[in-house]
């Protein structure tokens, strides 16, 4: 059974300057339990990351600013929200979330997370709505506990994943592969294994030829035993912030292919969410919902 993590903080009253980008963490379990494509089996609540699990990735010092609101306004304002002990507690939630889903995708071939991919955290710092990364914490566990060799992070978010390029720079162990716009936030690139920037204006049929060109070859030479998806939505020509011109349907193919050669080659993968700022609450929901679709149809 494909297993989903949820924390179910997000089913209760949010702040009001919390509530626009995290209801739809809120929305995707609805909507996928209403149409019946999961159930509540399906689905299962992270407890919070131990601290000494987050320190193979964050530096000490930055953690214990989190947990005691030590975040001076200049830090908050580079993450984008003011800082609360409720949003530590998140963060600390979808971490193990998405550690936990590691183990089910052993077992299932996939698993997925509903929210993660928080891949602007540093390991001193968070950005851009991040503030632990938790698919680095996640495949630093999975190599501290020798249960994966080799890893391959897909990141096809429209922002690079500049945190976790750096955060992974010198391990040799983990392949860093991001698609992202070249001219779009972060403007100072870190390094990945991989990168690839797409111009303004990059068409669906490009976006695909190029990745149908790029995966596959990817995946013979780098061999993983294990991948982390980051299936961000900010790709679509709806985006506020994209700048591309990817439609829901070919967004959809995206994820579609990344199942298909990950399944091929029988390499579990932990999927997150990422990012998606379409305008419509509708059309963010519709496009992450579609990811969890195709999940149940290639693995359930």
């Amino acid at each position: 059974m494909i297993k989903i993590a949820f924390d179910p903080i997000y089913a209760h009253p949010l702040p009001e300057n919390h509530r626009f980008p995290m209801l739809k963490y809120q929305l995707i379990p609805e909507q996928l339990m209403y149409e019946g494509t999961y159930t509540a089996n399906h689905f299962f609540a992270p407890s919070v990351c131990a601290e000494e699990i987050i320190l193979y990735t964050h530096d000490k010092a930055y953690l214990n600013k989190l947990l005691h609101q030590q975040l001076s306004p200049s830090e908050q304002r580079k993450i984008g929200f003011p800082q609360s002990p409720e949003l530590t507690q998140r963060e600390l939630i979808i971490t193990q979330g998405t550690i936990d889903a590691c183990s089910y995708a052993l077992e299932s071939g996939i698993a997925l997370n509903v929210a993660g991919g928080t891949h602007h955290a540093f390991a001193d710092r968070g950005e851009g709505f991040c503030l632990l990364n938790d698919m680095a914490v996640a495949a630093n566990y999975l190599l501290k506990q020798k249960i994966s060799k080799k890893i391959l992070i897909i990141d096809l978010d429209v922002h690079q994943g500049n945190g976790t390029a750096k955060l992974m720079e010198k391990e040799e162990r983990v392949f860093t592969f991001s698609m992202h716009g070249a001219h779009n936030y972060p403007f100072h690139k870190e390094n990945s294994d991989l990168d690839i920037g797409l111009k303004d204006g990059t068409t669906g049929q490009e976006y695909l030829a190029i990745l149908q060109e790029t995966l596959p070859q990817l995946i013979n030479k780098v061999k993983p035993d294990f991948a982390f998806y980051l299936s961000g939505v900010d790709i679509l020509n709806t985006d506020k912030f994209g700048k591309l011109q990817v439609s829901l349907d070919e967004c959809k193919q995206r994820d579609e292919m990344v199942f298909e050669q990950l399944k091929k080659h029988q390499i579990p993968v932990t999927v997150a969410l990422g990012g998606g700022y379409s305008p419509d609450l509708r059309t963010i929901v519709e496009a992450h919902c579609n990811t969890f679709r195709l999940a149940a149809n290639f693995y359930d």
